[in-house]
């Protein structure tokens, strides 16, 4: 058998790799559990793939019958096998995107969208040249932040393992003799076998130490090596002299594109995050760091074999080659050998004394640590250019270009650690540290907690004002005062080891007064965070205050906080002078759907930003808006290239940060060309958002919201209706939530370091909205991205709004223009069409009937399944097609893996059924493979959807 694919069908090599991949599952399935285990799941794959290509309701019923009769270990083996289908159908589609991105680049001059190529081609049309970008770019900030927020079910061992099943696949494209492919199928096998061999869930709890260590394996795998290269690419476009053979290659770019992580700094609701933490993560990103940079700098070694008895060299060059401390005469005439001898030396002493660890590879000679990243590069820079001027681009381009890049964009700190803390946490500290330090207010023992916020503002400011400190070292704060000023020293330290872009940020969830931000101040002061009043204000002083707006109500008042925020003298002097001109705004949108549903939380989100635009345009100061989007549509998911594209004209102005979390990190940055395209779209997107006619977007923009503005606020009125109506008026919706979605299961799956509830208890307002989003998604509901769409959508073209067009045609004829035409509607329309797609109310019905209240089951579902109706035929009437039809690539997609996942949620929910029955009776054992077969069928629907969490 060839290994080429057959190239008529797009869609056959795809269908080719998932057969194959399938195959090999079966065939180690059959010997490592029997044939009779083999044969029970071979019948429910056969029965559930024949009900979703028939629809027959028979067939369902035989599928729920079959599952019911698993006993013993048969349950785990059926989730286990559909579940690692469903991983190696993942990694079938990772590995097609690729090859599809490749065929296109070799058959046609057409840059795909999205693609760099394809944005300043685009911008060039517009008129915007190459100097404009760069202009942008010199100032431009895009910086991916990766949480651990716990939706995340996969362990390391299993990624790492889909990692080597991705490359063989990658080699078994290329032509190969019958020896080699046999060879490549031997190894597939064995992969597929470690697979099914290896433990799939966790038995401990994450702990953030586990967190920290997942997250670097990311660097390892894919951010090391193409960030460098995306830049790489980005200079060519905007160089093109560098194409020529011998042109010196062009200097890196300014870094714009960087990494955060939140991941040892994020303390809002999770105990286990602590000054510890935040130390160990700094640390662990600076140790892979420079185990990369050694590595680097070793392979260099090996390459620059260029001799002085055929070329010449600058004398820089001789100068550090001379002072590398390198005397070997095997290398006397290797010049760039010697100096790389000592670059690699002083980058040992480096990692030693910043890391306290011998990172080097080999023995080195004594050298003088690196102080700063600069001083690196300098003497990267006297390489480059004694390469340039001697004949030696072509041989500069191949590593040492990347590295150069590299240590531009990673420094000394790899990513940067943002501090988060609620807002009522720093607000109890601030109040101690009043209290012990007895100060006054009004001849009285001042309680801050009980000043209104105009006089909490006048205290705050008199004090940042102070020169002396506010804590005490001889006074016992209690423990939540004394972790917050450590976690802020423990900034203050890290940033003094690694570098100031080791920690920028600390966030301020629940911002919903200026007493909110200023407290962060006066805390920053106290840690040496802030130089004392009086002392001169350096680039980079301190934290940045970056406010977080998460609820409707947040949102809503987001604009005049940060009016007066910008407003205070001592502010606008630390956002010129310390924050280069910018200022950073967090816009929350789990808590926002939570609170208010999805159509609402858009809204109230999209008309934030607007009033933002307007704040910080009328002060001169620039925007950057960070996004706390999750992996579920309910939670911001969806393209984060729309999104971008999407967003009010001024809200981009190259500067945006994004949250990546659960498993679409895996899911976007696991393979390394997958990660590279992810990171690709997210920065072509924010040229074209940033440098497209601005006149010209906000006059559409302008004209959009004069004539659909107010549909739109009269549907997001309506959906926040319906949606609250639901979720926190209906009696005994909670008892619903709790026994119809495996909320209580998942909390006990070992997926992150965090609580699942900030309280003891069954109140959907305590619940965190990562794991009530996830919930309705492993039950098949999604209701997070869609409830709430079709009551409002009918309702506009009933009823209508003020001002709206007077008949129903019109108002129809109206939403359609704004589906077709308006980017923000157009794409909250896609994203929802894709989340329906992946519902399933006969499913869902069947999660309905464990909860035990016949009553309460009938009224509420009845009321989900009603609005679900509603919104399908609402969506169709405005798209005038049937789901997906315009995306069949999707549609078949989805239509395959509805078949594996199936299985899934009836077992699940029979062994959920089993599970609370047994639990209900203490005497009795907990049947502890049952637990862990729910488990795995959270792990397995996680992994068929992909975004649900």
């Amino acid at each position: 058998m060839n290994a080429m694919r057959p190239q008529s069908d797009s869609a056959e090599p795809l269908r080719h790799d998932i057969r194959l991949l399938g195959r090999l599952l079966g065939t180690v399935i059959e010997e490592c559990e029997g044939k009779r285990v083999f044969d029970t799941i071979e019948t429910l794959r056969r029965t559930a793939v024949k009900f979703r290509r028939e629809g027959n309701d028979a067939d369902g019923k035989l599928l729920e019958q079959r599952v019911k009769r698993l006993q013993g270990s048969d349950p785990n083996s059926v989730a286990r096998a559909f579940s690692y289908f469903l991983h190696l159908a993942n990694i079938a589609e990772d590995r097609d995107q690729n090859r599809r991105q490749r065929a296109r680049a070799i058959a046609d001059d057409t840059p795909a969208r999205g693609s760099l190529r394809e944005a300043v081609q685009t911008l060039g049309r517009h008129g915007v040249g190459v100097a404009r970008i760069r202009r942008l770019l010199a100032e431009a900030c895009v910086m991916p932040v990766l949480t651990a927020h716990p939706t995340e079910v996969q362990r390391k061992s299993t990624l790492d393992v889909h990692r080597e099943i991705a490359a063989a696949l990658t080699q078994r494209e290329g032509p190969l003799t019958p020896e080699e492919l046999a060879d490549l199928d031997a190894s597939l096998l064995g992969r597929v076998a470690t697979l099914w061999q290896t433990r799939m869930l966790r038995y401990t709890r994450l702990t953030v130490a586990d967190e920290i260590e997942n997250a670097l394996s990311y660097y390892r795998s894919t951010f090391l090596q193409v960030i460098p290269r995306l830049y790489g690419d980005l200079s060519k476009l905007l160089n093109r002299e560098s194409a020529k053979p011998f042109a010196a290659p062009p200097p890196p770019l300014e870094p714009f594109l960087r990494m955060g992580s939140w991941i040892g700094g994020d303390r809002d609701g999770n105990p286990n995050v602590d000054a510890n933490t935040l130390e160990r993560a700094l640390l662990r990103q600076a140790t892979v760091l420079f185990e990369h940079y050694l590595q680097e700098v070793h392979a260099l070694g090996a390459e620059l074999s260029v001799t002085t008895l055929l070329i010449g060299v600058d004398a820089q060059l001789l100068a550090l080659a001379d002072a590398s401390g390198d005397d070997s005469p095997h290398r006397r005439d290797e010049p760039y050998r010697r100096a790389l001898v000592g670059v690699y030396a002083r980058l040992a002493a480096t990692a030693q004394r910043l890391t306290g660890q011998d990172l080097a590879r080999r023995s080195t000679v004594a050298a003088i640590p690196y102080e700063r990243p600069e001083e690196l590069s300098a003497d990267l820079a006297v390489i480059a250019a004694s390469l340039a001027a001697h004949h030696g681009s072509p041989i500069g381009k191949l590593r040492l270009a990347g590295l150069q890049q590299a240590v531009e964009v990673f420094g000394f700190h790899l990513a940067t650690v943002d501090l988060r803390q609620s807002s009522d946490v720093h607000e109890r500290a601030l109040a101690e540290l009043f209290t012990c330090a007895g100060t006054q207010h009004d001849g009285k023992p001042l309680d801050y907690l009980a000043l209104t916020e105009e006089q909490r503002v006048e205290l705050l400011r008199a004090e940042l004002a102070q020169a002396r400190p506010l804590a005490s070292p001889w006074i016992a704060y209690t423990e939540d005062t004394t972790r917050e000023l450590a976690v802020l020293r423990a900034a203050a330290a890290g940033r003094a080891r690694y570098g100031k872009q080791a920690v920028r940020q600390t966030i301020v969830s629940h911002t919903e007064t200026l007493s909110d931000l200023l407290e962060v101040m006066v805390l920053q002061k106290e840690a040496g965070l802030i130089a004392p009043a009086g002392q001169e204000i350096q680039p980079e002083d301190g934290l940045m205050v970056v406010p977080l707006f998460e609820t409707i109500p947040d949102l809503q008042r987001g604009a005049d906080i940060m009016a007066a925020w910008l407003d205070l003298p001592e502010v606008r002097q630390r956002v010129k002078l310390a924050q280069n001109g910018a200022q950073e705004v967090m816009l929350g949108y789990s808590d926002s759907n939570k609170d208010g549903g999805f159509l609402t939380s858009n809204w109230s989100l999209y008309q934030a930003e607007r009033a933002l635009v307007d704040v910080f345009s009328a002060r001169n100061v620039r925007l950057r808006l960070f996004h706390g989007r999750g992996g579920s549509v309910g939670r911001g998911g969806g393209s984060s290239f729309d999104a971008i594209l999407a967003q009010p004209p001024g809200t981009v102005a190259g500067q945006i940060r994004l949250t990546e979390q659960g498993e679409v990190i895996q899911s976007k940055y696991k393979d390394a060309e997958v990660g590279r395209w992810h990171l690709e779209l997210l920065v072509a997107a924010t040229l074209e958002s940033s440098l497209a006619p601005r006149a010209e977007a906000t006059s559409a923009e302008d004209a959009h919201m004069a004539q659909h503005g107010p549909a739109m606020s009269f549907m997001s009125d309506t959906a926040q209706r319906t949606y609250r109506g639901l979720v926190y008026d209906t009696p005994r919706f909670a008892d619903y939530f709790f026994a119809a979605t495996p909320i209580s299961e998942i909390a006990g799956l070992n997926i992150g370091s965090r609580p699942a509830s900030r309280k003891k208890g069954q109140r959907i307002e305590d619940l965190r909205a990562i794991p009530w989003g996830f919930s309705w998604a492993q039950c098949r509901l999604m209701l997070t991205g869609w409830y709430g769409m079709g009551s409002a959508i009918e309702a506009y073209l009933e009823t209508g709004a003020p001002d709206a067009p007077r008949s129903r045609r019109s108002r129809l004829a109206q939403l359609r223009e704004m589906a077709r035409d308006w980017p923000a509607f157009r794409t909250l329309l896609s994203n929802m069409e894709m989340v329906l797609a992946k519902s399933d109310l006969a499913i869902a019905a069947r999660y309905a009937q464990l909860v035990p209240q016949r009553g309460v089951r009938e009224r509420i579902f009845g009321s989900i399944s009603a609005e679900h109706g509603r919104t399908l035929a609402m969506l169709k009437l405005l798209t005038q097609r049937e789901l997906l039809a315009d995306n069949p690539t999707l549609q078949a997609s989805l239509r395959e893996r509805f078949a594996y996942i199936d299985p899934l949620n009836y077992l699940q929910i029979d062994l959920i059924r089993r599970h609370r029955a047994a639990q209900k009776h203490p005497e009795a054992e907990v049947d502890k493979r049952v637990q862990r077969a729910i488990h795995l069928t959270i792990n397995g629907i996680a992994a068929g959807l992909r975004n649900s969490g």
